[in-house]
């Protein structure tokens, strides 16, 4: 009588493992499909007032990481392009230790984006956020997203069904490891119906403040 209750549930286990398996694979491509057309190069990519770039990891002297230097580097071909006019710079800074839109200001600033042509968001602190507060905080109506192919699709999600308009140039500059890309990947795999979860049914607010058009 045990085994055959052991064998029910493992039945059971491996039927909802299953199902889960297909509706995050399931999820993950329609976003995908969804991001495709709204992909393209720097060379190739409408021109919009605004490119969104996304925070990622600091080194240890908290200045930019490859993956975030790729990014603020494919923001800067686009502003000096002439396909965007400013540069909203979103990253996490919870901990004073830890400014993401300050090493990202720098790493623009030290190539030639004049400063006033670059907006600070210290409190995107995810995709979600970043997302949010571009149209709510910044006003953004429409821009250029700025990150790499993993990443991709599901800001293009994001900021499009929260009000952006957006198209998005990916920051694809230099090889990682592939055991960093299968990372990055696999992680999307459960982050793309999360967020589409918080989208459409839990709709968190993020930290919010007083509007800040970036443009008049």
């Amino acid at each position: 009588m045990f085994k055959r209750i052991i064998k029910f549930l493992w039945r059971i286990a491996l039927v909802i493992g299953m199902l889960t398996l297909v509706v995050l694979s399931f999820t993950k491509l329609v976003v995908e499909l969804f991001a495709a057309p709204r992909t393209f190069t720097v060379d190739n990519v409408p021109a919009e007032r605004a490119a969104i770039v996304f925070g990622a990891g600091l080194l240890r002297d908290g200045s930019a990481g490859p993956v975030l230097s790729d990014r603020v580097n494919t923001a800067v071909q686009l502003y000096q392009q002439g396909k965007v006019d400013k540069l909203l710079m979103s990253g996490d800074n919870r901990f004073v230790e830890y400014n993401e839109p300050e090493a990202m200001r720098q790493y623009a600033l030290e190539r030639g984006v004049p400063n006033e042509d670059i907006v600070l968001d210290y409190a995107g602190r995810r995709t979600y956020d970043t997302c949010y507060r571009a149209k709510e905080i910044f006003q953004v109506q429409s821009a250029i997203l700025v990150t790499q192919s993993f990443h991709m699709p599901r800001a293009l999600f994001l900021c499009n069904w929260l009000g952006v308009e957006s198209t998005g140039v990916e920051a694809n500059n230099r090889y990682f490891r592939k055991v960093s890309r299968l990372y990055w990947n696999f992680r999307e795999v459960f982050a793309t119906p999360q967020a589409a979860w918080e989208v459409y049914v839990t709709q968190p607010l993020p930290v919010l403040g007083k509007p800040e058009p970036i443009f008049e």
